[in-house]
């Protein structure tokens, strides 16, 4: 699902800005991105998202607004600076040098002077990065939730729709199982007239056979408990409680017993009914790649 969520934090003279991210994935999926000061703190990072995100990618970016860092300090080598100056007496000196070293001069020279960059130990900046990561993550967990919640009735909706199409294919199914058996009947009565000859016991048995290759009710009454159960783990699910891969699993056996249904039922109205709970359950494999 998508979300959200921002934080902006103060260590120090620093101060951050913190964005996160979230999209659909069949997976987890992270993309960090750390400026240098923070950059030994990924691993934590990472493990943070992954305690909270079974799938989904993320993409979290810290960044330093400019002109919120402190500016560049000048640091002097003094003991590289004293050699360039008795270096410069020694050739005044010994070799009658004129002219002598001015600041300027001695500043310009190299590895007398350099900029460097303020610098926070990883201790320090570890505990505020974490707590801005869940300040963000809660925003955008409250994005996905109210997402979540609209996906949810969404679901609901069309679970009821298959539970209603397998409840008319049921009771369509009887009246199929009947003409069978009548069409197995007349056409016993036909050969009689015939040949004067009518084999009860056969008759029997093809009506029995018959009866059994579209009998459905072992699938309706399977596909009727996947729906018990998938909307069962919708109410269990939540943050830190994930259940897609569940509901994927049983999207596929409400699949399978779709599509022995439809195998069984050997008549135009069913296999209408079949069409429509296929596509109902091809909108719900939709929905369920964005549950987590």
């Amino acid at each position: 699902m998508t979300g959200f969520g921002s934080a902006r934090f103060r260590v120090d003279a620093w101060n951050f800005e913190l964005e996160m991210r979230s999209v659909n994935h069949r997976h987890f999926d992270a993309r960090i991105r750390l400026p240098r000061l923070l950059a030994s703190l990924e691993p934590a990072v990472r493990e943070r998202l992954q305690g909270r995100f079974a799938r989904g990618k993320v993409d979290l970016t810290i960044v330093v607004p400019e002109g919120a860092s402190p500016s560049q300090k000048v640091e002097i080598d003094l003991e590289a600076a004293r050699e360039y100056l008795a270096a410069g007496r020694a050739l005044a000196e010994g070799e009658g040098v004129e002219g002598a070293l001015d600041t300027a001069s001695l500043l310009a020279l190299p590895g007398v002077s350099r900029f460097v960059e303020p610098t926070l130990a990883g201790e320090e900046l570890l505990a505020p990065t974490l707590a801005a990561v869940d300040t963000a993550l809660e925003a955008l967990i409250a994005m996905r939730t109210a997402e979540g919640a609209a996906l949810a009735r969404d679901m609901q909706a069309r679970l009821a729709r298959v539970l209603e199409l397998g409840g008319e294919i049921e009771a369509r199914a009887g009246l199929v199982q009947d003409a069978a058996k009548e069409r197995l009947r007349k056409r016993a009565r036909q050969l009689e007239a015939e040949t004067g000859l009518l084999d009860e016991a056969r008759l029997h048995q093809e009506i029995a056979i018959a009866a059994d290759k579209m009998d459905i009710t072992e699938e309706i009454v399977r596909l009727r408990s996947h729906v018990d159960q998938f909307r069962d783990l919708m109410e269990s699910g939540g943050p830190g409680a994930p259940v897609g891969r569940q509901l994927e699993f049983l999207l596929q056996e409400l699949g399978r017993e779709t599509n022995t249904i439809g195998s069984k039922g050997a008549d135009a109205p069913i296999a209408h009914f079949v069409v429509e709970m296929k596509s109902e359950l091809e909108r719900l494999r939709e929905q369920v790649l964005n549950v987590e």
